[in-house]
């Protein structure tokens, strides 16, 4: 049996094919009896809308592109689940891509986006190779940089500093009354934004004039638990004393803790933890984790409203430019049980 096509729905349905094509687009020039019908048919006759034919007819795939680093991190799974559920609003999907913290995998994985036409394209930071860069800026579609706030944006960014988010650790800590502190993550090859929180809570420590040395890198990112275990045991090896560290993330802040917790140290009595992420772990491991809410989410949701507002300055061709949208959002302190 020959596959049915838009022609035998029409046909069935006494209307022309356009018809059927604005009923699939939920077009308002079609009535909804007529939609229905035509539904009912296209049902019945096991008729599939191919979108691709008409999307390249009007220049609209009906698609987004998103990068993110890795597909095993919660935060970045937040967001993307708040901007698709923005964008469902218009019809418009994600096609994912991950890098692996790697912006050489990053640059290909733009090429080869960009050549399927996508409406629109997100990244996750602010940091590109000079080429991903280029490609970016003539690509002629909105771009948005999320979970930074570079300098020099490509096109619209939303985020948030995450120095400043290394530095709200510290000053709890300082807050507490704590002053041998240690640093665990931040890897300088590729966690641009893992770097940029350990430098900002590296600021804040030698503003407060003290020990600025207590670190351990980790090595290459996501940080494993295991990461942070062996992290916690190298530290507290080289300075015993330390009384308090942040770690770059919640999973390895769950590692170091496990670690004190084999060793048979108190926390927070010896030592103070802290992580980043408000990862579920966080909150229901014992002790529960000190750590700080980035609003993945809220990142998505405002990712998505960017896009869809630039999406539809243009489907209304307004004669300016769209202008530049920097939001910039405020991580949050969640105190807890190891602080």
């Amino acid at each position: 049996m020959a596959k049915p096509n838009m022609k035998d729905v029409a046909r069935a349905a006494n209307v022309s094919p356009m018809t059927v094509s604005r009923a699939f687009k939920q077009s308002a020039t079609v009535s909804d009896a007529t939609r229905e019908r035509i539904m009912k048919i296209a049902e019945e006759m096991g008729y599939v809308f191919d979108s691709t034919a008409s999307n390249l007819r009007s220049q609209k795939t009906g698609f987004i592109a998103v990068i993110v680093p890795t597909i095993n991190n919660a935060n970045f799974a937040d967001t993307v689940r708040a901007m698709s559920e923005g964008l469902r609003t218009q019809d418009l999907q994600i096609l994912l891509g991950y890098t692996d913290y790697d912006i050489q995998e990053e640059e290909r994985l733009i090429e080869q986006l960009l050549q399927r036409r996508p409406e629109a394209i997100t990244l996750t930071g602010g940091k590109h190779t000079p080429r991903a860069r280029r490609l970016l800026l003539n690509a002629g579609i909105p771009v948005v940089e999320t979970w930074d706030l570079p300098p020099d944006p490509i096109g619209h960014a939303v985020g948030f500093s995450n120095a400043a988010a290394g530095r709200l650790m510290l000053e709890h800590f300082v807050a507490r009354g704590y002053r041998r502190i240690g640093f665990i993550g931040g890897d300088e090859s590729r966690d641009s934004r893992g770097l940029e929180r350990r430098y900002g809570f590296i600021r804040a420590l030698a503003e407060h004039g003290l020990d600025t040395t207590r670190l351990v890198a980790s090595g290459p990112p996501p940080i494993s638990m295991h990461e942070g275990a062996m992290s916690m045991r190298e530290l507290l090896e080289k300075w015993p004393d330390t009384e308090a560290v942040m770690c770059v993330s919640d999973l390895s802040a769950f590692g170091a803790l496990t670690e004190c917790q084999r060793r048979g140290i108190d926390v927070p009595g010896q030592i103070a933890i802290g992580g980043f992420g408000a990862y579920d772990i966080a909150e229901h491991c014992v002790p529960a984790l000190t750590t700080i809410d980035a609003n993945a989410a809220e990142i998505g949701r405002q990712t998505a409203k960017v896009l869809l507002e630039h999406r539809h300055a243009m489907a209304g061709k307004k004669p300016f430019e769209f202008p530049q949208r920097i939001i910039q959002l405020t991580p949050t302190l969640l105190p807890r049980e190891t602080t």
